[in-house]
């Protein structure tokens, strides 16, 4: 009788795919799931056995929305469930050199990205963006990309993106609410881009400078995918839309009705968190959405402006600085609504915006830090999103059940890239011939702990994790040096 390298044995077994749900034993080999037998079968035999019975099998979590480029911030992502963490809207120029870099220092979880147009648009310009996420922090209110580029510049900027497609890039990532000079000419050209080479934009829309500007920002997608025919997909629609975001996914359902490829994502908190520089949190515009200044917490010091100039003085200070904002009070029962609601339309997938960490006097970089020392900060989604989904959303909500949870934080952005990258195909699904990306938890006890003043704090109620085929967490506990994570490429298509 042949064996399996791992068996798990007793599990509720979920395939959002099939919508199967029933005790299973799944068994592991050479990286993928060799079987799925509901009921059990005895006779299936492994290497490895676990007894998981009362607890959920799920296919690991897919986040679309990760800036954790180093391995300390991964690992917080990977104790919340995540198998699979993407850098879409940001994405990164020189995505060769992206995957190379992590190839070789090794990733617990699987990794990717989108080619970057506020990089390439920078560069375009003549910034230097050599430092990636870094660099564009850094010149975030530089005058130099603010403005209509030449046809020269223009040019140069669509060739990067189309290089970066053929090397592999999982679509183009546009930040352009932190751009709203740039044309809308701009952003059809990107689209049609994207058309041409069957792959998908990741948008963070642009900001109007009004109190519906969320509206006005998801409209320009619409109408990019109206005119282009591209897969347009809206990121955090929730921090983007507010209090417009039942009026945004009217517009949404209408567009999908007429066959547009519109998607979306959201994550469960209340609070964003972004660079002190970008444009919409210049005092004279946060008016607009209802912003005050005390609504930004910069990370690095714990302070809140209290006026308009101290937060500009800030702003021209130290542009990069990591801030949090509150653009949604949850205590607030309207603001509560806004918030659920927005992740609980038709196959919004659940993305976490993960953000780099923010560390301590002393420390310059990263590399090394496990654990991570104390004071070191960043918005608690990097640790708690996808736990935060099952123990507010079903356990405490009520508004969602664990087979939904499951699928949204799975299928549904594994669908997403299926026609960018063949590997996506393989991923979110409990099913014979799939990767081996699981993650098993108690439903009853997997709670997100990281808050807004500790956003460190690791997951609970997550037993096991493994990524393609091997556990990166065995019996709730990190093994520190598992580092099977896989680079997921795109395909361009003519």
């Amino acid at each position: 009788m042949e064996k399996n390298e791992i068996v798990f044995r007793g599990a509720r077994t979920i395939d959002p795919e099939t919508k199967l749900d029933a005790v299973c034993d799944v068994a592991v080999n050479n990286g993928k799931i060799s079987a799925v037998a509901p009921g059990g079968d005895p006779q299936l035999v492994g290497l490895t056995e676990v007894d998981i019975s009362e607890k959920v099998l799920a296919p690991g979590f897919i986040d679309l929305h990760s800036h954790c480029n180093d391995l300390p911030s991964r690992l917080l992502q990977v104790c919340d469930g995540v198998t699979t963490a993407l850098e879409l809207e940001a994405g990164q120029l020189n995505v060769d050199q992206a995957y190379e870099n992590f190839s070789k220092s090794g990733s617990p979880n699987n990794f990717g990205y989108s080619a970057s147009w506020a990089l390439a648009r920078m560069k375009s310009c003549g910034l230097d963006v050599s430092k990636g996420l870094d660099a564009f922090a850094e010149h975030i209110n530089s005058p130099e990309w603010h403005r209509v580029m030449n046809p020269r510049e223009h040019g140069m900027m669509i060739d990067s993106l189309s290089s970066e497609l053929e090397q592999g890039a999982l679509g183009i990532g546009i930040l352009l609410g932190y751009c709203m000079e740039s044309p809308g000419s701009e952003y059809l050209e990107i689209a049609k881009l994207a058309a041409e080479t069957r792959t998908a934009t990741f948008t963070h829309v642009r900001e109007f400078d009004r109190p519906d500007s969320g509206l006005y920002g998801a409209q320009e997608v619409v109408a990019a995918a109206l005119t282009t025919g591209a897969h347009m997909h809206i990121c955090h629609v929730n921090s983007t839309s507010t209090r417009q975001i039942d009026n945004v996914q009217l517009l949404l359902a209408g567009a999908r009705d007429q066959g547009l490829r519109v998607t979306t994502e959201a994550y469960p908190y209340g609070a964003g968190a972004t660079f002190i520089g970008a444009g919409f949190l210049d005092p004279e515009k946060m008016a607009f959405t209802a912003l005050e200044p005390r609504d930004v917490y910069i990370l690095a010091t714990g302070e809140r402006p209290q006026t308009a100039a101290r937060l500009q003085e800030l702003r021209e200070s130290d542009p990069s600085a990591m801030v949090i904002v509150d653009f949604l009070r949850t205590e607030d029962l309207d603001d509560l609504g806004f918030l659920t609601r927005a992740l609980l339309f038709d196959d919004t997938a659940v993305a976490s915006d993960a953000m780099p960490l923010v560390l301590p006097n002393g420390y310059e970089n990263s590399d090394g830090l496990w654990p991570l020392p104390a004071g070191t900060t960043t918005h608690p989604r990097t640790a708690g999103t996808f736990s935060r989904i099952f123990r507010w959303y079903v356990r405490e909500l009520g508004i969602l059940d664990v087979a939904e949870a499951v699928r949204r934080c799975t299928l549904i952005p594994a669908e997403v890239l299926k026609d960018v990258s063949p590997a996506m195909k393989r991923k979110g699904r409990i099913q014979v011939g799939a990767d081996a990306d699981l993650v098993i938890f108690d439903a009853n006890k997997i709670s997100d702990n990281a808050t807004y003043a500790d956003p460190i704090q690791i997951s609970s109620g997550i037993e096991h994790v493994l990524v393609n085929g091997a556990f990166v967490i065995k019996n709730g506990e990190l093994i520190e040096g598992s580092l099977p994570g896989k680079p997921v490429r795109g395909e361009v298509s003519a």
